[in-house]
């Protein structure tokens, strides 16, 4: 489960610095600062997380090889990485420490609650998918 919430915090950190980053422009990781600091964070962030991926999938590959590997638990971390790292960015990065917003020039309410909604219901898929994993690991296939 560990893996895949590895993989999954670093796709959610990938689709962030993508998405919002450069393709919007709303935001960088560090907003607190000069354009020419906010870009350092950004690449900061993109490497973080590339190694996040790289190290995540040679795990994963390793899991494989040794036939270790639970698929159900691991997509139930992976949903559980989208949704830890996409809610520590909501409320700890946006709102505690104020390193950035989701955007700037508006009313970032609408903002927030999306961001954190959406990152709440990738957090509860994989509770609910750990749960069933768990349930089928102790009572076999047919549960």
């Amino acid at each position: 489960m560990a893996v895949g919430a590895l993989i999954g915090a670093a796709v959610m950190a990938a689709a962030d610095e993508i998405v919002f980053h450069q393709l919007l422009g709303w935001h960088h990781f560090y907003d607190r600062s000069t354009t020419k600091v906010g870009l350092l964070s950004d690449g900061l962030l993109h490497t973080a997380e590339l190694l996040g991926l790289v190290a995540g999938f040679f795990l994963h590959a390793d899991l494989r090889r040794r036939r270790a590997l639970a698929a159900a638990h691991a997509r139930a971390g992976f949903f559980l990485g989208l949704g830890g790292f996409q809610l520590f960015d909501g409320v700890v990065d946006h709102k505690l420490l104020r390193v950035h917003q989701i955007r700037y020039g508006v009313d970032v309410t609408p903002y927030d609650w999306a961001w954190n909604l959406a990152g709440l219901v990738l957090l509860l898929a994989g509770c609910a998918l750990a749960v069933r994993a768990a349930r089928r690991a102790r009572t076999g296939p047919a549960a």
